[in-house]
């Protein structure tokens, strides 16, 4: 049997390039966001918005994805602001990934814009691992009309390495008898899961590229970085046998995040901002008569390291409040209280189409007061239903009407309201 081909495939400034097919195929417009200085951004009023996608020659101004707005105009005051249109790039990222699965069954989907491709085994229909990622990228372009970077390698953590070597719409391979020539004179920093704390803590070691990483002492790295040390050398060293995973078809969880205006440095701020995700959630899970019983939170810090907890509650459930309860219990688990947070998730997984607790002296809730929850909750979703979801909210978000329902899907797609979207995207 030969060796595994993985291709990780990424969106070039996925928002910024669904945003621009939009506009020119279904509105008209002749210019191209991508050939000119623009963003995507919230509200331009706000000093609190960030840059969510930039282009090309934004970025020749400095601009870069998550620094505030007033700042990018600052650096250039001629600026194209787009708003997101989170609807179109849920679409966009469904056909992203169903174009891919015509290449091979095995798609696993990182982000909304990104996924791993096994192509182990496809050479005859495709031929070699470069031709075939040049055919994938020609048909995503012209069928789709935006480019991409495939990185190509034996496994997940190389392809992606690969992708990132240089943009956009590129093809690079990083085989493990590339990585000493490809991949160790890079700076640590480069490397998958090394953020900026982690890569003070390596400099004071002396370790500054990741081949200085990977010939380290691993006794060394256990010492001072723990777990963590040990798995990001091995990263160093090419090493990961994860195999793709692809997604199944039943839905295995319900989840939401969002990315906040500004980072999150207190318990306080934290749990206004999962009580909004819990909101989402919930009132999707009673939508579809679901009930979950394992609660996850994942952060984000400002330095883009990623961490995720979670917990199996005493029963399966989809009332609001019992989900917001799990979740604060989980971030309290998952969070140092030190390092600032710019992005919060919650999940639900573990799905029961029946709710069932168990009640005892010390859950502080009886039977009673648990079906009240519940029928409060289904009146909250029939007006917000009717009259739209700013009809009602809870005292806690008095000072923030805007937030009150947060996360990665915006309110026209949340309340089922839709636009035209380009054929590219259309559903057949």
């Amino acid at each position: 049997m030969g060796k595994r081909v993985i291709f990780h495939v990424d969106a070039n400034s996925a928002f910024l390039a669904w945003t621009a097919a939009y506009r020119m195929k279904v509105l008209g417009e002749s210019r191209d966001l991508r050939q000119i200085p623009s963003v995507v951004a919230g509200d331009k009023a706000s000093r609190h918005s960030i840059i969510l996608a930039k282009s090309a020659p934004a970025k020749k101004y400095g601009i870069q994805t998550g620094e505030p707005l007033f700042q990018a105009l600052e650096k250039c005051p001629d600026l194209v602001i787009v708003p997101p249109d989170y609807e179109l790039y849920v679409t966009a990222s469904r056909h992203f990934v169903e174009m891919l699965r015509q290449f091979s069954p095995k798609v696993e989907q990182y982000s909304i814009d990104e996924a791993w491709v096994d192509m182990t085994g496809t050479q005859r229909m495709f031929g070699s691992p470069l031709l075939a990622a040049e055919k994938m990228r020609q048909r995503i372009w012209e069928e789709l009309g935006f480019t991409v970077n495939i990185g190509i390698s034996e496994n997940k953590l190389l392809a992606k390495m690969a992708g990132d070597f240089e943009k956009p719409n590129k093809i690079h391979t990083l085989f493990l008898d590339e990585m000493e020539r490809k991949m160790w004179p890079l700076p640590v920093r480069d490397l998958f899961l090394v953020g900026a704390a982690t890569e003070r803590k390596l400099r004071l070691l002396g370790i500054y590229t990741i081949g200085d990483l990977a010939k380290t002492d691993l006794k060394l790295l256990r010492k001072r970085l723990g777990k963590y040390g040990e798995t990001i050398w091995h990263f160093a060293n090419g090493r990961n046998a994860d195999a793709v995973t692809p997604e199944p078809e039943e839905n295995k969880g319900y989840g939401n995040s969002t990315t906040t205006a500004q980072d999150v440095e207190t318990v306080e701020q934290a749990q206004q901002v999962l009580l909004s995700l819990c909101e989402t959630v919930a009132a999707r899970m009673r939508k579809d008569g679901k009930c979950g019983r394992c609660i996850s939170v994942h952060l984000r810090t400002n330095d883009f390291r990623h961490c995720s907890h979670q917990m199996v509650l005493s029963g399966a459930t989809n009332i609001t409040v019992e989900l917001f309860r799990g979740a604060c219990r989980v971030f309290e688990e998952a969070w140092d209280r030190q390092t600032p947070l710019r992005q919060l998730g919650v999940q639900v997984t573990r799905l029961t189409e029946e709710p069932y607790q168990q009640y005892d002296l010390f859950s502080g809730m009886s039977p009673v007061q648990y079906e009240r929850k519940l029928r409060l909750d289904e009146a909250v979703d029939a007006l917000r239903d009717k009259f739209g979801e700013d009809i009602i909210r809870r005292a806690k978000f008095t000072r923030d009407p805007e937030h009150h329902m947060a996360g990665g899907l915006d309110k026209a797609r949340r309340t089922g309201v839709t636009k035209p979207v380009p054929k590219e995207f259309e559903d057949n």
